[in-house]
């Protein structure tokens, strides 16, 4: 075995399955394993371990056997005196440091498979795809709820933190993150700026205008110049912007910041942009709405909107295009509600300390179908079930937050497949 699995082995905690031990019988407890060191000196830093009820903080070694203490000299080495604990495969030698003093030893107890545990190391993903694929099974409904909670619960941390820069004003925060969803993944950074450059109060202040929300948002957005301004519309829109910019003291962001490039032009963020300003002009106390809603069609009627005018001709400003309404497709329409308003009920129900409604956001994703791309494609290849939102939610969790991230031993399936003893 070579004492880089030994290394993963530690690292990942692929041992919590067994009871692990010094070489005279104390127990061992490992409270945290400490930072991996990819440098001289010892091989994992600042780790926490408690032995015979004392809680021990220092470093620690690794080998395969203990005699390799000796053969790379540390016994003469001042930088191995820190050494709290020498986790070796085989404890073949007792050690001492270069004071004298006896090191504890731990033989590691972890899986006994090592074609697993060296595939393990090699190619995670390849073993664990081949394990579902034979027993889809192994992805159990217990799983599935952990993690879409878990998910939903990052979602909420995430709304938190928009709350404590928006003075706990959930109707800001909402907007802000309805901004950068209706990026779609390849504009929801720059969509998100537009929003926190452009106070929610100020398009209030318009609502029931549609012309001078869409002057603000495309001004502010930078995507309406001097330059870009070459119709009349647009040459109209621009003269209510540099009123409206001044009106509010508000400064515009830079157009390089969109992208356009390999877009479908009708999600060209002029198009995308407009579609925003008509949810804004359309939906008064939109937040609201959605928080004591509970039927799912009902909801998704807040979103029914189509942009207006110009746009069923354009794609952008001075680009015609054939007719064509540029309305929010029902695809589109079940993203927001998986990432914004789903999210928002289940933070808002939590605020409110509210058992009854905490599941609802969950049962509204049961009844949305689920998400089509290409992760959640990769599971049904694997014979897994995505019925609705709810699955698709989950599937995409397990991946990006433990496949991805290689915590194979935190998640439930991996730790079936790689702390069975063989």
């Amino acid at each position: 075995m070579p004492e880089l699995l030994l290394h993963y082995i530690w690292q990942q905690k692929a041992f919590l399955a067994f009871p692990q031990t010094t070489t005279d019988g104390t127990q061992v407890e490992v409270i945290d394993v400490g930072q991996h060191n990819l440098d001289a000196g010892p091989d994992f830093f600042n780790a926490k371990v408690r032995m015979d009820g004392i809680l021990w903080s220092g470093n620690i070694e690794i080998h395969v056997l203990s005699s390799d203490w000796y053969r790379h000299n540390h016994h003469t080495d001042s930088a191995y005196d820190s050494i709290i604990l020498h986790v070796v495969r085989k404890a073949d030698r007792v050690v001492y440091n270069s004071k004298g003093e006896l090191i504890p030893q731990c033989e590691l107890k972890y899986p006994h498979n090592e074609r697993i545990l060296e595939q393990l190391l090699i190619d995670r993903l390849a073993l664990c795809n081949e394990k579902i694929a034979l027993n889809p099974s192994l992805v159990t409904p217990y799983w599935k709820e952990y993690l879409l909670r878990e998910r939903l619960h990052k979602k909420e941390q995430a709304i938190q933190q928009l709350l404590s820069l928006s003075h706990n004003n959930w109707d800001e925060a909402f907007y802000i993150t309805l901004a950068h969803n209706f990026g779609f993944h390849t504009n929801g950074l720059p969509f998100e700026l537009l929003a926190k450059q452009t106070p929610l109060s100020c398009l209030l202040k318009h609502r029931d205008n549609l012309f001078q929300l869409e002057a603000i948002l495309f001004g502010q957005s930078g995507l309406l110049n001097e330059q870009t301004a070459q119709d009349d519309y647009s040459l109209h829109l621009w003269q209510e912007y540099c009123f409206l910019q001044k009106k509010f003291s508000l400064q515009h962001l830079e157009p390089s910041l969109w992208k356009m490039l390999r877009m479908r032009p009708q999600n060209f963020p002029h198009v995308r942009i407009a579609q925003f300003a008509a949810i804004i002009h359309q939906s008064e106390h939109l937040f609201s709405h959605i928080i004591n809603e509970e039927d799912t069609e009902a909801i998704r009627r807040l979103f029914q909107i189509t942009a207006s005018d110009y746009w069923t001709s354009h794609y952008s400003f001075a680009a015609p295009c054939p007719p064509a309404e540029k309305a929010l497709g029902k695809s589109a329409i079940d993203i927001l509600l998986i990432n914004t308003v789903v999210p928002y009920k289940y933070a808002f129900a939590h605020s409110q300390d509210d058992s009854f409604t905490v599941d609802t956001p969950i049962q509204l994703l049961a009844k949305i179908p689920a998400e089509n791309n290409y992760i959640v494609a990769q599971w049904k290849l694997l014979g897994m079930k995505v019925r609705n939102a709810a699955d698709s939610q989950a599937f995409l969790h397990l991946y990006q937050n433990y496949c991805l991230t290689h915590r194979c031993v935190h998640c439930d399936v991996g730790y079936q497949i790689f702390t069975v003893q063989s």
